[in-house]
């Protein structure tokens, strides 16, 4: 100090700018808050960026999520569809198991019945024919076994029947009434023992009508007698029929096409001659038999024309007549009248 002169000092420039920086420092806005929060932002966006990808990707998403909400549904409906085929299938295999099943079952009820049915009916016409064996004791006992063989394999409904049974049974003047009982007696045994009857033709009642009226008289009866449900036919003195008539017989003796084929037929032929020896054997008793149709049904005395018998025609009824053909002999002590 000097003469009262009052020195002021100026304050420390480096002091003031100090002060002067440490208020500006306090003042100014913090620049590495901005950049955190600007930094924060950047990568949120860049994060969403970059799980977003593109635009397309973003559809390609959008596509994804829709087809997953549309895939749901189809698994669905396909599961039901699934679920119902397993069903469907096996419905299906049960009923590929029951129906056979259920078919032999009843085949076997069915075929157990039948089987009773054929034991009652074969046991009932052994009955029958023993009965007549013992009975007509002076047959051959090759007509019995024969005769037996046909019929019974006839009544056994395990075999088809393809055709009818055909029996020719033949003598000569002295066993006349043996053959017409004979034959009357098995047809009545193949008939009871099927609860059945038999439709009977006697050709001697027809002998002088019209053939073509006799021939439409017998396919009348037999196809009546059997529709009604008649086994068995016989047909007495068949070489007494005008000749042509006889033709109807194609109809109901024929081997493929008869009419009815589980019916029997049985024929009888009376020959000419007085008796037929025992020492003729079976073809030469049939080849008899033959020549004597022949010449009593193509000889120069039977009348002609389109309906009428001739050699061919008369060589296809044979065929269907003569599957077996058996010769009667007489027999005694058979009552007068009927038979037994």
């Amino acid at each position: 100090l000097t003469g009262g002169t009052t020195v002021h000092f100026e304050e420390n420039p480096v002091k003031g700018n100090a002060k002067a920086y440490d208020s500006n420092e306090t003042e100014k806005p913090n620049i590495y808050t901005p950049l955190k929060e600007i930094k924060a932002d950047f990568l949120e966006k860049n994060q969403g960026c970059y799980s977003t990808s593109t635009p397309q990707s973003r559809s390609v998403s959008r596509n994804q999520s829709s087809k997953e909400k549309q895939s749901q549904p189809l698994a669905k409906n396909n599961g039901e569809l699934r679920n119902g085929f397993q069903k469907l299938w096996t419905l299906l295999l049960v009923l590929l198991i029951s129906v056979p099943l259920l078919y032999v079952l009843w085949s076997g009820i069915q075929g157990g019945t039948s089987s009773s049915r054929d034991a009652e009916i074969l046991q009932e016409f052994r009955t029958r024919m023993k009965k007549l064996k013992d009975t007509y004791q002076s047959q051959d006992p090759n007509l019995w076994r024969r005769a037996h063989v046909l019929l019974e394999k006839h009544l056994n409904s395990s075999h088809t029947h393809l055709e009818p049974a055909i029996l020719l049974l033949t003598a000569g003047r002295e066993a006349e009434k043996a053959l017409r009982c004979l034959s009357n007696e098995i047809a009545d045994a193949v008939a009871s023992s099927q609860n059945a009857t038999t439709i009977r033709i006697n050709g001697v009642d027809k002998a002088v009508r019209d053939s073509d009226a006799v021939k439409l008289e017998v396919d009348t009866e037999l196809s009546s007698g059997f529709r009604e449900g008649k086994k068995v036919a016989v047909v007495h003195r068949f070489e007494s029929l005008p000749a042509g008539s006889t033709l109807i017989f194609y109809k109901y003796c024929d081997h493929e096409n008869a009419v009815f084929k589980d019916v029997a037929l049985l024929l009888t032929v009376l020959l000419d001659e007085q008796s037929l020896r025992k020492s003729f054997t079976f073809q030469e008793v049939e080849e008899k038999v033959r020549d004597f149709l022949w010449a009593k049904f193509t000889g120069s005395d039977v009348p002609s024309s389109y309906n009428s018998m001739d050699t061919d025609k008369l060589s296809g009824l044979w065929s269907r007549i003569s599957h077996l053909v058996l010769p009667v002999w007489p027999e005694k002590g058979l009552p007068l009248e009927g038979c037994t």
